[in-house]
Parts: C-alpha cells; sequence; structure tokens
C-alpha cells in the first residue's frame, strides 16, 4: 500500500515509517515535490492533522492515501500549554521558528517555580488519514472506532493517541527531539531522549496513535 506522509520533517517521517513497519510503500512531501506549507492555525491537534492531511490528499489528487499527524506536549501546571503550539513556543513576532532548545529553555524557566510533584504533562497526538471520499474509508474508521470527517470530495479518520509522564528540571539524553529531554514517561526513569528510539516507539504518543492508523488501514486492506 502505497502512503504519503504530509510532512517534510526527517526525524517525524523516519519514525513514523518505523511505527507502520513492512507492507507500506511511504513517501513524503519532498517525494512529491510539493511546495508551500499548510498554515497551522486551528485550535486542536485534529483541526491541524486534518488539515494537514486534506492539503496533502488534494496534491497527490486520491492517487494514494495521506497521513498527517499534530502532537505536541501539554503541561497541565500550564493550563495545557504549550499545546498547539509546541513547536513554536518560543517564537516571538516576527522571528525565526526557534529550535527545540529554545523551546525547552522557555518550558523549564515557565516551570522554574513549580515543585515535582505538580510538573505533570502528557504528549498527544493525532494522525490523520485522508483520501477521496468513498464507502470503504468510511467504514474502516467505523470498523476500528474512530471518528470520520466528510469534506467535499475527501474523507478523513482522526487516530488520536496520548502518553502520560512528568517534566523534569533540566533536559537529560541526546535522543529524540523536541522536548524529549525533559518528559519522563509514567512507568519509566528514563527521559525519551534516552530511552532510545525501540523503547520510544512502543510507548510514545505517536506509536500509540499509529497502532488505531494502522487498525484502520489493515481494515481498508480486508475490504479491497
Amino acid at each position: 500500500m502505497q502512503l504519503l506522509l504530509a510532512t517534510r520533517n526527517r526525524h517525524k517521517i523516519a519514525e513514523l515509517r518505523a511505527l507502520l513497519g513492512e507492507g507500506y510503500d511511504v513517501l513524503g512531501l519532498a517525494d512529491i515535490a510539493a511546495a508551500g506549507d499548510v498554515v497551522e492555525d486551528q485550535p486542536t491537534f485534529a483541526g491541524n492533522a486534518a488539515k494537514k492531511a486534506l492539503h496533502a490528499a488534494g496534491l497527490v489528487a486520491g492517487r494514494m492515501l495521506v497521513l498527517a499527524d499534530d502532537s505536541g506536549l501539554a503541561v497541565d501546571a500550564l493550563g495545557g500549554a504549550p499545546g498547539v503550539l509546541s513547536a513554536r513556543y518560543a517564537q516571538e513576532l516576527d522571528t525565526p521558528r526557534p529550535t527545540d532548545q529554545q523551546n525547552n529553555e522557555k518550558l523549564l524557566r515557565e516551570l522554574a517555580a513549580v515543585p515535582a510533584e505538580k510538573r505533570r504533562a502528557r504528549f498527544l497526538c493525532v494522525i490523520a488519514v485522508a483520501g477521496l471520499t468513498a464507502r470503504h474509508l468510511m467504514a474502516a474508521a467505523r470498523d476500528v472506532g474512530v471518528p470520520w470527517e466528510s469534506h467535499g470530495l475527501y474523507t478523513v479518520a482522526l487516530c488520536p493517541g496520548a502518553c502520560e509522564g512528568r517534566i523534569l528540571f533540566a533536559p537529560r539524553g541526546r535522543g529524540g527531539f523536541g522536548y524529549d529531554p525533559l518528559f519522563v514517561p509514567d512507568g519509566h526513569e528514563q527521559t525519551f531522549a534516552e530511552l532510545g528510539e525501540e523503547a520510544k516507539n512502543q510507548i510514545s504518543h505517536r506509536a500509540r496513535a499509529m497502532r488505531r492508523a494502522k487498525e484502520l488501514l489493515e481494515s481498508l486492506r480486508r475490504m479491497g
């Protein structure tokens, strides 16, 4: 099955390819020479994932299914921030997109006075699967119990995932990306940046969302 991942982020492409496993011919936006990026201006992860997936589905005119994800960190002590602004948390007006280090530094500043027991957080992810509107995609979404939406010529199914944990007072580890050096998932003492890709890909928010997406794709396979 050929799939288009609606991203140019090489970290995400590598992670999503690993999570999908064998049996999928996976392309990224760079492989189809797509120009321009979608403005991620929706208030929810589901909204942004759906917007990116539907845009990319239009680029390939339904020739293949499209997967797009939106994900980020939600910290209880910050009222759910950085949330959908996770990748741009430290960005100031008219400045370049911040680095992971800049985002992490801002998060630590915001949490400086918050004690360990109140540093609960979770990584959230929604993977949107989009294609031309057809009975099969809607039926597969119903089959695996995920929500779906109709948008004109296209249908998009939404597969959520979450990973609970806590935020440290200082980064640890050299692996991963984003907020991984600050996040310790429940049941572990190591950060995502210390656990390694294999372990992370068993428990991460994106792994859990992808398991639902794979259920959807396998349901589509069975329907022919």
